[in-house]
């Protein structure tokens, strides 16, 4: 499995500029504004893809998507979780940390509220903010590596049997899975398709990966968690129906009987900012609803 180096992360600290990336949807003028004038308070251009640019006030420099990440010292993304791990993924070798901000509901990536923002943005000024490596996991498929920082599930076609897949490790086959879908998530992915199939909440500071199976049809229905060392790879059995490769849960590609997937990691695939508002506990008590299981009288 890969291990990824902490020299772009260095060189990212170098860089001066800042990129945009926006929710394709939501309104950003409000936080926009914040980081325009953080920006010229600053020194700094700031960048944006040409999609995006359209919907941006001047004074933001239009750059390749290659070019925003290379260029740029820090990512920020306004949005929701899907946007952020959008910016994770164009950040991918380039070292370039990421913040988020939330524009609507609550996520776990987001790090702060649009209100909230122009203190954030004054707290990385002053070198004040942590950065948090977060795992990513790799697959290849149909001859394109594809990279993600949630999870990558093999999911079964609605008609067409169910997922049969055996999970390989370290070249010892251990246990054979049906269910409706197979998951591999990371930590950061732990609390988004991983959960809701039954698995466990898993810190994002945490170096491993969970599979699970969602809605299983075998006797053994259990999570596994793995080490980061050790090599994964997933086998999809003769009796299996065909099946979807899902990317962060975007279709990657398909599997039939007899196809392999190695799943590769990279330990220091992403870099997330943190400012200390609130902690990943706080966000997953609020996000998942979380309230004690007993009241002690």
């Amino acid at each position: 499995m890969a291990d990824g180096s902490d020299g772009a992360s260095g060189a990212a600290g170098a860089r001066r500029d800042v990129g945009l990336v926006l929710h394709p949807r939501r309104d950003s003028a409000e936080a926009v504004g914040a980081v325009l004038a953080w920006a010229r308070g600053s020194g700094r251009c700031v960048l944006a893809t040409p999609d995006e640019a359209q919907r941006l006030p001047e004074g933001v420099e239009v750059v390749g998507a290659e070019e925003l990440a290379a260029r740029s010292g820090l990512l920020v993304s306004l949005g929701g979780d899907g946007t952020m791990l959008r910016a994770l993924r164009g950040a991918y070798g380039h070292g370039t940390p990421v913040l988020g901000v939330n524009l609507g509901k609550l996520g776990f990536l987001a790090e702060v509220d649009v209100p909230e923002l122009a203190d954030a943005l004054a707290v990385v000024e002053r070198g004040e903010h942590e950065v948090e490596t977060r795992v990513a996991v790799r697959v290849r498929v149909g001859g394109t590596v594809r990279t993600a920082f949630n999870d990558v599930a093999l999911v079964r076609h609605p008609g067409e049997g169910s997922a049969a897949v055996s999970v390989v490790v370290d070249d010892e086959p251990f246990v054979r899975y049906a269910a409706d879908a197979l998951v591999v998530a990371t930590p950061t992915g732990s609390t988004a398709y991983g959960f809701s199939a039954g698995g466990p909440v898993v810190s994002p500071r945490a170096q491993g990966l969970v599979v699970v199976p969602a809605a299983a049809h075998s006797s053994f229905n259990r999570a596994l968690f793995l080490s980061c060392s050790e090599r994964l790879c997933l086998e999809v059995l003769d009796r299996s129906g065909p099946l979807a490769v899902e990317v962060d849960g975007n279709v990657a590609g398909r599997l039939g009987p007899g196809d392999r997937l190695p799943v590769e990691v990279d330990l220091h695939g992403g870099s997330v900012v943190r400012v200390g508002r609130r902690s990943f506990y706080a966000r997953a008590r609020r996000k998942l609803r979380v309230t004690d299981s007993a009241e002690l009288g």
